[in-house]
């Protein structure tokens, strides 16, 4: 008969049937990770397997580009773009919102790098890599920073999208924002363990609650865009620490053999400023939000 839809083939019935049997938590923990990956590392690695600097950063910045389109809600099929638009949240936020919300993205920047500096002190450790560990030979310093800046936006706009935005939406709507948030912040945790780097305690910890500090933050102001731009502030320092020269560290010992001298008592205290003042900026932009 005309006007019918066909059925789908026997075997992808039973796909969707056997996925909407699938808890809530599962089902959202997989998603955020597919869709992170989907740039995060299929992309960007086939990008950087292929091309050689500058023209992948070139053809990173258009996959981005295209990435964010798609799952923001555009594009085929039509029959999922609401889906994507709530997952992927909101991009047009009012003045106000947008004021408090970029304030606690800066403020959650200097909590996270000033936590660095205050356990590395604490711990006598070092967060991440030693050494390049880049794959370049010789590179030039235009080189590095711009591999800083495409690994840095890659990591900050997908994570972001995957695990705060295709992850923690529908977290939050089954269990509320506060487990929403401690699920995903802990799966962003375990997800990372892969990493050489994510083997201390203390970078467990940061990860944990920069990756909860976000959460609030998407919760807060409704929107991913904020959190991104911290996230990616965030390792642009993380990678600059560990890639180049530079470090918030030199030359300084563990507290326990220097004893607390004023290089501590000014990173500890910028992080318990930026931590009270990131409480009172989330407030605000979730007042701003409720007021508009």
């Amino acid at each position: 008969m005309t006007g019918m839809s066909p059925s789908p083939p026997p075997s992808v019935a039973l796909i969707v049937r056997l996925w909407q049997r699938t808890p809530v938590a599962i089902r959202a923990i997989l998603a955020g990770l597919i869709v992170f990956s989907i740039m995060g590392n299929v992309a960007l690695g086939l990008i950087v397997w292929l091309l050689p600097l500058p023209w992948s950063g070139l053809a990173i910045a258009i996959a981005l580009g295209v990435y964010l389109r798609y799952f923001s809600g555009h594009w085929w099929p039509e029959s999922t773009n609401q889906l994507r638009r709530v997952r992927f949240r909101s991009s047009k936020l009012p003045t106000n919102v947008w004021m408090w919300s970029l304030t606690a993205a800066l403020l959650a920047v200097v909590v996270v790098e000033s936590s660095v500096v205050v356990l590395s002190r604490l711990l006598d450790s070092t967060v991440g890599p030693s050494g390049p560990e880049l794959g370049l030979s010789d590179p030039a310093s235009w080189q590095i920073w711009l591999f800083i800046l495409m690994a840095s936006a890659v990591a900050g706009i997908s994570e972001e999208v995957g695990f705060r935005g295709y992850m923690q939406v529908p977290l939050e709507r089954r269990y509320g924002p506060g487990v929403g948030i401690a699920i995903t912040s802990l799966v962003f945790v375990l997800f990372h363990l892969n990493q050489a780097w994510a083997s201390g305690i203390d970078i467990l910890l940061i990860l944990f609650v920069a990756g909860a500090m976000w959460g609030v933050m998407v919760f807060t102001s409704g929107s991913l865009i904020p959190a991104m731009m911290s996230h990616i502030m965030v390792d642009i320092f993380y990678f600059s620490y560990w890639w180049t020269d530079f470090s918030f560290t030199a030359d300084r010992g563990p507290i326990g053999e220097t004893g607390i001298d004023s290089h501590f008592v000014v990173w500890l205290s910028a992080l318990v400023a930026a931590a009270l003042l990131f409480v009172l900026a989330t407030r605000k932009t979730l007042a701003a939000r409720r007021e508009a």
